[in-house]
Formats: C-alpha cells, sequence, structure tokens
C-alpha cells in the first residue's frame, strides 16, 4: 500500500546528515533479533494511508507524449511516473516499451508505492531487464513498493532533496514481517529480490530488516545520503 508524502525529509526530527551520527534499533523478525544501525533516518508512526499526492511544486512537469499508467513519456528516451502501482502496471509498462523502446531513463517524481507487491516485483524485473536508469529529483518522494522500482534501476540516482520511506509489508492474512518465522520462504523471496538488484547477502538482509523496523502503518523516511551511505544509490 502506498505510504504519504513527507517533506522535506532532512528536516524530519531526528535526522541527521551526520554519516557519523549512528543510532541503533533492535528489530525482531520471526523471533531473530538484528540490530540495525542507521544515520540520516527519521522514524515516523502512526501514519494513515493516501493513493498518491500532487508533485511537489519546485518539480517542473515534463509534458507528456503518451502516458501509459503511472508512467508518462516525456521524450524519446526518458518517462516520469507519478502514481501507484497496480495489477495494471507490469502491461502498462510492457506497452510504453513497445511504443518507446529507446527508453533509458525514468524519473520517479510521486511514487507512494504499489497494491499488488508481486506485480511490484514483477514490474521491478522488467525495469531491470529493460537496462533502465531510475532518477529521483529534487522535491521527487519515492515510498514503500516503490523503493524497490527504485532499486530496480541498473542506475540509481537522487538529489540530495528527495526522499525515500520504507515499511513493513503485511500479507492477507494481515501478517507482517516480524510475525512469520524467519525460516519462511516470503522473507526469501525479498531477499532474493534484493540480491538480483546487486546487494551482497549480508547488505541485503541489512536492508530488509530496515524496511521491517516498523510496522506496517508507521514508516522510516530516510534521505538520500543515508541512502547513498548504503551503496543504494549516487547522489546528483
Amino acid at each position: 500500500m502506498p505510504l504519504p508524502r513527507l517533506l522535506p525529509a532532512f528536516a524530519l526530527i531526528g535526522l541527521s546528515l551526520c554519516p557519523e551520527r549512528i543510532e541503533a534499533r533492535e528489530v525482531s523478525l520471526g523471533g531473530a533479533a538484528l540490530t540495525v544501525e542507521s544515520s540520516a533516518i527519521g522514524w515516523r508512526e502512526e501514519l494513515s494511508w493516501t493513493e498518491f499526492d500532487e508533485p511537489a511544486p519546485e518539480i517542473r512537469a515534463a509534458p507528456a507524449l503518451a502516458t501509459f499508467g503511472p508512467f508518462r513519456v516525456t521524450g524519446p528516451t526518458s518517462a516520469d511516473m507519478i502514481g501507484v502501482v497496480d495489477s495494471r502496471s507490469p502491461a502498462q509498462f510492457a506497452a510504453m516499451l513497445r511504443a518507446y523502446p529507446g527508453i533509458a531513463t525514468l524519473r520517479m517524481i510521486e511514487c507512494p508505492g504499489s497494491e499488488d507487491d508481486d506485480a511490484n516485483l514483477h514490474l521491478a524485473r522488467m525495469l531491470r531487464r529493460a537496462r533502465i536508469e531510475t532518477v529521483v529529483p529534487a522535491g521527487g518522494s519515492v515510498r514503500s513498493g516503490a523503493v524497490e522500482l527504485f532499486l530496480a534501476g541498473v542506475r540509481r540516482r537522487a538529489d540530495s532533496q528527495a526522499e525515500f520511506a520504507v515499511h513493513s509489508w503485511r500479507d492477507d492474512l494481515g501478517r507482517e514481517a516480524r510475525d512469520v518465522p524467519e525460516t519462511d520462504p516470503v522473507h526469501r523471496q525479498y531477499l532474493d529480490f534484493y540480491r538480483e538488484m546487486g546487494m551482497n547477502e549480508e547488505s541485503a538482509r541489512r536492508f530488509y530488516a530496515l524496511t521491517n523496523s516498523v510496522s506496517y502503518d508507521d514508516a522510516v523516511y530516510l534521505a538520500p545520503l543515508q541512502m547513498a551511505a548504503m551503496g543504494l544509490l549516487d547522489l546528483l
């Protein structure tokens, strides 16, 4: 489900832009305790859900040559993303690439998450296979399942005034990551995805633990500096 927008990320209470300042939080997943060390992180709890917000006013929207669901083609080699991923998104993405096979850059502007996790991971793998770069401009916001899409970029870049947010998944039975045994295959599904996107096993486990360090109804907001420190993006 999509996460509400909260900008600017660097102005959050408890947020540090100094990599030397480290916050440690113990996370329990299926009875296994992990310690998440993080800098430049803002923790936010008891948030309400929303579909998506209008892009931040500082982002100038490029005219769209064509629209395919949340994807807006802005040139022969570029597209913007504004909106939520749902079960139709993979087919819409495929249709966009058929019509504009030269697209090499996806600018993620207002991306609050997904309504279908399976479709979201499928779309992310499609994006990686297409060798598309993901970029988040100043004022851009990538939250919840949209972070997986961002990580699928063959190259990942973000402005220092962009925003990222993660939280735990929740299944159809109402269970969250911490409610499921560590040996459950559902954890491997996400860890394998992060490995496919270039993380080693340790980095994948640490990032997965970070995403599940708050409940489905909460959020961890990350500054691009923190994402860069984890080796997940290059700053613009």
